[in-house]
């Protein structure tokens, strides 16, 4: 195995997985089960997987720093189409660094794709969404529920994102990544996630249960589209090719990083929050804010 200096991945990968968990006013669900929805969408729809890939990676590391002040946020309060493409581009940048150079090309050409509305994904899109992850589960061992459960399409869209940014350090094709990544949970549409524990009890069923759901998926595709998926799904049991490999490190990456966002949660302490994150940050009303703080003895 190719050894690379993976450290410098995981704070913006960090950053990445809290698409999981940003929301706003007026759109249903975070924006990593949005983006999951549009990726399908767009591929349903005839974009080209490149295209596909270039624009949802783009708007996710955009989205990280901006969360929904996205282009059409922008473009509706006025904002010029060049000012608004140099924003997300920029916001981007920021959260990928040096991980971008090589990709620069690819992504910022999907800041260029223009949004129109895509045309409905597939049922398994909305089933995935609504498919909550098992947690953390061992054979003979109670489970450890994490609230709140990230969902399979968030999942499923962090590995592509991520897949695609680690896809230069292992010379992978970072649309056949991307797409592994989207595709590679889609038993879960139809089969409840029990996790390990589940999948040991089922034993050779397991297969029977994740063949039968994965077919019922691959169904809803055109032909040329499934072709399409079941090639990018060769590489899932694959740990010897590029793309495998750089799917491979998304997957576990992401598996272990959403625990992340609990401990980062539990460990926060009022020093962490108002000092170094500056939660009442400078103004002309601090001092005044401050003193209420010592005042009541929180500062």
């Amino acid at each position: 195995m190719t050894r690379f200096d993976l450290s410098r991945v995981t704070t913006p990968f960090i950053e990445l997985n809290d698409l999981k968990r940003i929301t706003s006013a007026g759109r249903p669900s975070s924006i990593a089960t949005r983006l999951f929805a549009d990726a399908w969408a767009a591929l349903v729809g005839g974009v080209a997987l490149d295209a596909v890939a270039g624009s949802i990676v783009g708007r996710g590391l955009a989205a990280a720093r901006l969360g929904d002040l996205d282009a059409t946020v922008l473009l509706v309060a006025g904002v010029p189409r060049p000012a608004v493409r140099s924003i997300l581009i920029e916001a981007a940048e920021a959260v990928a660094g040096d991980l971008l150079v090589p990709l620069r090309s690819m992504v910022e050409q999907g800041f260029d794709r223009d949004d129109r509305e895509s045309p409905a994904g597939p049922a398994f899109v909305a089933a995935l969404a609504m498919q909550p992850r098992a947690g953390i589960t061992c054979p003979g061992k109670p489970r450890i529920m994490l609230e709140p459960p990230e969902n399979h399409a968030e999942h499923c869209l962090m590995v592509a994102l991520y897949g695609v940014l680690l896809s230069p350090l292992y010379g992978a094709d970072p649309g056949r990544v991307f797409l592994a990544g989207l595709a590679h949970h889609f038993h879960n549409a139809g089969m409840p996630d029990s996790g390990f524990t589940g999948e040991v009890l089922l034993g050779p069923y397991l297969k029977t249960l994740m063949d039968h759901h994965t077919a019922a998926c691959l169904a809803q595709l055109s032909p040329a589209l499934r072709h399409t998926v079941e090639q990018a799904r060769a590489v899932l049991p694959d740990t010897t090719t590029p793309e495998g490999q750089a799917f491979h490190a998304a997957d576990v990456l992401d598996r272990v990083l959403q625990l992340n966002q609990y401990m980062r949660a539990s460990a926060l302490t009022p020093e962490r929050m108002l000092g170094e994150m500056e939660l009442v940050h400078a103004g002309p009303v601090k001092g005044f804010q401050d003193e209420v703080l010592r005042q009541a003895g929180l500062l």
